[in-house]
């Protein structure tokens, strides 16, 4: 079963259409809740740690996520297809959050 469809093709093209951070910010926190914006930037942070070369324990600290998601997220950084690669380089995966 494949979770693309019309409806997350639009999505996409929603989140694609938003042009700053403050639009994007303010769309997701009218769809999602805080607790999964917590979960979705935790996860992005764990991935840019990742390509920093930290390890599980140095993560699990900073970021307070289990090992399981960290393992989960180095999976998707492993054998995913690059979402998370493409977004820290556009961001500057080096670089502290704003």
């Amino acid at each position: 079963m494949t979770y693309r469809n019309p409806a997350t093709e639009r999505l996409f093209a929603a989140l694609a259409a938003l042009q700053t951070p403050d639009e994007c910010a303010r769309f997701l926190e009218d769809a999602c809740t805080i607790r999964e914006l917590i979960e979705i930037s935790q996860r992005l942070e764990v991935a840019r740690l990742l390509t920093q070369k930290k390890n599980y324990q140095q993560i699990s600290e900073e970021t307070g996520v289990s090992t399981a998601t960290i393992s989960r997220v180095n999976r998707c950084l492993t054998y995913g297809s690059g979402g998370y690669q493409t977004a820290l380089e556009r961001l500057g995966a080096g670089e502290d959050a704003q």
